[in-house]
């Protein structure tokens, strides 16, 4: 199983995300409007033909600012779209890369055209199948695959051989194979025919065919081997080779990505506000506005509903009047 590169190095500089007042790095600014890749970007910058408000970029450490217009090769580039998440099950028989040297097909190739360009969250090898995260955001995409995230991978894998459970209880403490440190593994055995047994093993750190080494290490060959989980995303019973979109309230729970429509609202009434305030004073001569009165409709004013019963007018009662005495 491949999950994840086999060096881990920490985050790069520019692979974390850009905030502030300097804006976004223009490399990045161009992978998220699926123009190239981030590194195909920075080779379209050395070639001289990416400009930035008309001026030729010189460096990768250019940052783009909301309003500023960026062409590649004299073509506007349109404004990059919002980060989004796809869930993806990849089936067995392809490869998770964009180009592969050796002509065999690739997850990209087979994703609808209308997802854009997006990069996998970690990977699974040519046999692996199963869950794979989609993102068009890069820097999320490295974000999520470090194993200081936390977040716990779990599969599903069908072993052949005779299956000891003391040596999965050894595992939890983590194993070195060949001068390669792996970290905690939780696994179990689920069912077991003949030579044929099912586990479920879950692990947060996920080097380059992790289980299947720490299976061969114990004398087990791994026939098949599905994803089911990463973090917080489930595969579900999305169906094989189907593509699904994560909703951005999943984002915004699960990974603090976006903002809830009643901040927005409010962040706009506040820009609003600014605005109004820092307008020119009004005319002195002009006649003021009629004040907008905040108070609600009196009971008598409201409309009454088509089926109401009609009002009854009720008399109050008269006082009797006594005749006088004669």
């Amino acid at each position: 199983m491949t999950d994840e590169p086999e060096d881990l190095t920490p985050e790069a500089p520019e692979a974390i995300e850009d905030t502030g007042e300097r804006g976004e790095r223009i490399a990045k600014y161009l992978a998220r409007a699926g123009i190239a890749s981030r590194r195909d970007a920075e080779k379209l910058i050395a070639e001289g033909v990416v400009k930035l408000n008309g001026k030729p970029v010189d460096g990768p450490a250019t940052f783009v600012k909301p309003g500023d217009r960026v062409s590649v090769s004299g073509k506007t580039v349109a404004t990059a779209e919002r980060t989004r998440l796809f869930r993806h099950h990849k089936p067995d028989g392809v490869v998770t890369t964009h180009k592969d040297p050796q002509g065999r097909p690739t997850v990209f190739e087979r994703l609808p055209p209308a997802i854009g360009r997006v990069v996998s969250i970690g990977r699974l090898d040519l046999t692996s199948e199963g869950l794979l995260l989609l993102t068009n955001d890069g820097a999320l995409a490295r974000k999520l695959e470090l194993p200081s995230n936390g977040w716990l991978r779990r599969y599903r894998v069908r072993v052949f051989g005779h299956v000891d459970e003391r040596a999965f209880a050894a595992l939890s403490r983590g194993v070195t194979i060949e001068g390669v440190a792996y970290g905690p593994i939780e696994c179990g055995l689920d069912s077991r025919q003949g030579g044929i047994a099912w586990l479920t093993v879950s692990l947060k750190e996920g080097k380059n065919r992790e289980i299947r080494r720490v299976m061969a290490h114990l004398g087990l060959q791994v026939t098949r081997l599905i994803r089911t989980a990463y973090g917080p995303f489930q595969l579900g019973t999305l169906p094989k080779g189907a593509v699904e979109e994560v909703h951005p309230k999943v984002m915004r729970e699960q990974l603090g990505i976006g903002e809830a429509p009643a901040k927005r609202r409010r962040r706009e009434e506040v820009a609003a506000e600014a605005a109004a305030a820092a307008a020119p004073p009004a005319d002195p001569s002009a006649e003021p506005a009629a004040p907008v009165s905040k108070r609600p409709p009196r009971p008598g004013n409201i409309p009454r509903a088509r089926n109401a019963e009609p009002r009854r007018h009720v008399r109050a009662p008269t006082r009797r009047r006594t005749p006088p005495r004669a």
